[in-house]
């Protein structure tokens, strides 16, 4: 495995934890003092989004760098909730310690050999017993509301069908889809804002479902759809650009008739 350091010097998860107590500390930055968990939150948000980035790219140094932008966020929310005496980050690593020995029993008791499947309808029984068995729709209401609405939309769709109550198959996802985009266009003809806002919602909801049946990411699959736009539209300025005129010069029309142009190739 390659190295990616840059100095000489290794340090230590307890040096780390020092830095940020040194920063948090009277005698620290101004800065790090004033923080908290909420001030932290969309930072937090967005280096998890950058490690996928890097995952995406297959960029391992960027990769390694990210990790660790990630990790100073876990130990800074720690020392915050220290500072609070809610929690210390040595709390925060047993109790994920404990969470993975306990749910993987087939590895750490009686030593089974079980499907990546299995493991998962497993892992979710210890989980619902962990809860308390809560009821199947204050499992749903625990999907995070700050996760993208693909990915959470996702969540609730598998805990109704755990429940049992899900489509037999794709064919009534598709009737479904179609059925909310019958109701979309029909709020659409009324002009009531409201009830478009919801049909729209219906309709990328029931599309969600397409996704599931299908196994595909919806995350992954909207953001591939974006990025072939892009590049597609990439291809039409560049030809708009090569017979010395802007965008704004051609009409939609003609705009068209380019963007299937290069479609065809």
């Amino acid at each position: 495995m390659t190295k990616i350091n840059k100095n000489n010097k290794n340090y230590s998860f307890e040096e780390l934890k020092n830095i940020i107590r040194v920063l948090r500390s009277e005698d620290g930055c101004p800065w790090d003092k004033v923080q908290t968990h909420k001030s932290l939150r969309s930072g937090t948000l967005e280096e998890a989004y950058e490690v996928l980035e890097a995952i995406d790219n297959n960029d391992m140094e960027n990769l390694q760098e990210e990790l660790g932008d990630m990790l100073l966020h876990v130990v800074f929310h720690s020392q915050i909730a220290t500072d609070n005496e809610n929690f210390t980050i040595d709390e925060v690593i047993t109790g994920i310690c404990e969470k993975l020995i306990r749910r993987h029993p087939h590895v750490f008791k009686e030593k089974q050999d079980k499907s990546p499947e299995e493991v998962t309808i497993k892992w979710n029984e210890i989980k619902k017993v962990e809860k308390n068995n809560i009821s199947y729709t204050e499992d749903m209401r625990k999907v995070p509301k700050a996760l993208p609405a693909l990915m959470r939309a996702v969540k609730v769709q598998k805990k109704a069908r755990d429940a049992g109550f899900d489509f037999t198959d794709i064919s009534q996802v598709i009737a479904k889809v179609h059925e909310e985009l019958e109701e979309l266009e029909e709020a659409m003809r009324i002009g009531d804002d409201c009830n478009i806002m919801e049909e729209y919602g219906d309709l990328l909801f029931s599309i969600v479902n397409i996704s599931r049946f299908l196994k595909l990411n919806t995350e992954f699959s909207l953001t591939n759809a974006t990025e072939k736009f892009i590049n597609r539209f990439e291809g039409i300025e560049n030809l708009v650009i090569q017979k010395g005129l802007s965008m704004k010069d051609i009409t939609m029309t003609e705009l068209d008739k380019l963007w299937e142009q290069l479609k065809e190739h």
